[in-house]
């Protein structure tokens, strides 16, 4: 079986000393207790009808500490839905450099036959103004029609104005398989103030894997949402 070159471009862009992008910080900096809002915007080859029952998931990023609980917790929610799934770091050793064909091997010896690659694109930030707030206070009487000086008179409690800013994480996911040279499958992910790799990680996989059930990309039955 020829090597996939795009898939083979695709990792030898970094070597794998898996590790994230500096801005995927932001992931753990930003805790909530909400879920991150998510959005996917996919594409499926239509010429190709190839359903995968196992897949690899390969984060190309930067920092190992992040890159093992992404794939872990990916990879477990693609099983808890009878797709079978391994993470990349189960049988890759981050400080070995591999050949590509070796990285083949392995994927091949694991009985795969698609791979998720995942990398990282940008983040966008936004900031959105919140004005003061007035509270209460003493008085609070009209003055020819309006607040005397726009405003309670005394006694009052105000919250400053203060900027909010917004961070946006950008990644690619690309699905490979053995019979395509290019992707078969894939989608533009954005992550808003993302809290915790792993929730980050499972909220994606959800998305995911939902679009594949639709995308008839998945050959186990779906067990539910």
């Amino acid at each position: 079986m020829p090597v996939n070159k795009t898939l083979k471009n695709q990792i030898m862009k970094k070597p794998f000393s898996v590790s994230i992008y500096p801005a995927i910080l932001l992931v753990c900096m930003i805790c909530s207790s909400c879920s991150s809002p998510i959005t996917l915007t996919s594409w499926k080859n239509p010429a190709d009808n190839t359903q995968i029952s196992k897949v690899v998931v390969f984060p190309l990023f930067d920092k190992l500490e992040y890159t093992k609980p992404f794939e872990q917790s990916m990879a477990a929610y693609f099983q808890s839905k009878g797709l079978k799934a391994i993470g990349a770091l189960d049988f890759l050793n981050p400080s070995i450099k591999y050949p590509m064909p070796d990285v083949i091997k392995k994927i091949d010896s694991m009985g795969a036959n698609a791979v998720l690659v995942f990398k990282y694109t940008g983040t966008d930030k936004s900031q959105d103004y919140v004005p003061p707030t007035y509270y209460g206070g003493w008085g609070g009487g009209y003055w020819g029609g309006g607040y005397w000086g726009g405003g309670y008179w005394g006694g009052g409690v105000a919250t400053g104005g203060y900027w909010v800013t917004t961070s946006t994480l950008n990644l690619k996911a690309s699905l490979y398989v053995k019979a395509n040279k290019e992707a078969i499958w894939t989608g533009d992910i954005t992550v808003t103030d993302p809290n915790y790799v792993d929730q980050a990680a499972v909220n994606m996989a959800q998305d995911i894997y939902a679009d594949w059930v639709k995308n008839n990309l998945v050959k186990v039955q779906p067990s539910g949402k």
